[in-house]
């Protein structure tokens, strides 16, 4: 009868694969380290794509009680969700904008449009006409990304026509390309932005400016204005890919070992025959793969640790497994049900991506949903 009088906790863990621990106190430092560095008057989070698949909820929940009022998202779903979060005071602010036909969910939940182009500008301010409302927006201009946001012919078109009015802007917005290098565009943008900025105040005076991201903080104060949208360094990312990460480690994962072996001879390892081990190696197959949101790349460069070993990967990361070499780990630390590190204190996120050819925010945003998630609690919030 064993475990049948342990907690839901220890039983919903013992079941589980793979193990996600997720530390707000840890996110709710980071803003704070972000949020000092930053002249910006308003230092918000992103917290779409889930929370950076850490959860969106618990995120804003925990980035609220640290100081936190102004949170990002992608979509209007993930508004609302976030909205419910985090109760009527806070601004939500959702970067695709309304699509057609949605301005009155935008209304309803109090969250604050992005407004990408000119139908989503010609629809917020017939629905703010038609509902007789003043409600905020942020209107977005490109200048150099070519992905969101109006071009430049665009919004003079705008400005000579008076097509943004009827409109009540808090911010224009743009966003930065190449915020984490050192990179001539950088600046070639936040004089495309100032100029723009200065055009639009002359319509909007009140108006203020929305135009950094986690990396464009450590540009320095000419890039951070009004409004500052942090995002994947809140998460443990590594903002300066050529300095040291200044931010704190807020995800951790491990997974189960299923089966240890011991090759009989030389032999291949997993789909495609594409590894090859000795007579005697031993060999670990882990609870974890692909569907779980380990990129199938990580199988040529990844390792795993155990008790502190490093443990390289052999062969393919398949669907829901993945085989370690642990010839270097002694029989002691090696049975059914031992944890394999595969983010935490011998491996970061910036790690694993590395060893897969990718970014950190690929692996963040695709942590799975079968992990056993534990999230450990924030300081307390302090009362004003």
């Amino acid at each position: 009868m064993v475990g049948l009088t342990s907690s839901p906790q220890d039983r919903a863990q013992d079941r589980a694969g793979a193990l996600l621990s997720i530390d707000l106190a840890a996110l709710t430092e980071n803003w704070r380290i972000l949020k000092a560095r930053c002249t910006a008057r308003d230092t918000g989070a992103v917290v779409k794509a889930d929370g950076y698949g850490t959860g969106a909820v618990q995120a804003a929940i925990a980035l609220k009680g640290a100081g936190c009022t102004t949170f990002y998202v992608a979509h209007l779903d993930e508004g609302i969700a976030v909205r419910g979060a985090v109760g009527a005071g806070p601004r939500v602010v959702v970067m695709h904008g309304p699509n057609r036909g949605t301005e009155g969910d935008f209304a309803a939940h109090k969250l604050v449009p992005v407004l990408n182009t000119p139908a989503q500008i010609a629809g917020w301010r017939k629905f703010a006409e038609a509902s007789d409302i003043l409600s905020e927006s942020l209107v977005h201009v490109d200048t150099g990304m070519n992905r969101l946001g109006l071009t430049r012919k665009e919004f003079d078109a705008h400005i000579a026509d008076g097509g943004f009015n009827g409109l009540h802007p808090l911010a224009l917005m743009s966003h930065l390309a190449c915020s984490e290098m050192n990179h001539p565009l950088n600046q070639a943008q936040r004089a495309a932005f100032a100029e723009m900025l200065s055009i639009f105040k002359s319509q909007f005076p009140d108006a203020k400016a929305s135009f950094t991201n986690s990396s464009g903080i450590f540009l320095g104060p000419a890039y951070h204005y009004d409004y500052a949208r942090p995002g994947v360094a809140l998460y443990g990312v590594n903002p300066t890919p050529d300095a040291p990460n200044p931010m704190l480690p807020v995800v951790r994962l491990f997974a189960k070992i299923i089966q240890v072996r011991r090759v009989d001879r030389a032999a291949t390892v997993g789909y495609g025959a594409t590894a090859a081990v000795p007579e005697g190696a031993k060999l670990a197959t882990v609870s974890i793969g692909y569907a779980d949101g380990i990129p199938r790349a990580w199988g040529a460069g990844g390792y795993g640790f155990v008790d502190g070993i490093r443990c390289p990967v052999k062969g393919r990361v398949s669907m829901d497994l993945v085989i370690f070499d642990v010839s270097s780990v002694p029989d002691s630390g090696l049975h059914q049900g031992a944890l394999m590190e595969i983010i935490g204190s011998n491996a970061s996120v910036d790690d694993v991506a590395t060893a897969s050819g990718t970014i950190g925010y690929e692996i963040l945003t695709s942590l799975g949903a079968r992990y056993h998630r534990h999230y450990l609690p924030a300081p307390a919030a302090k009362k004003p």
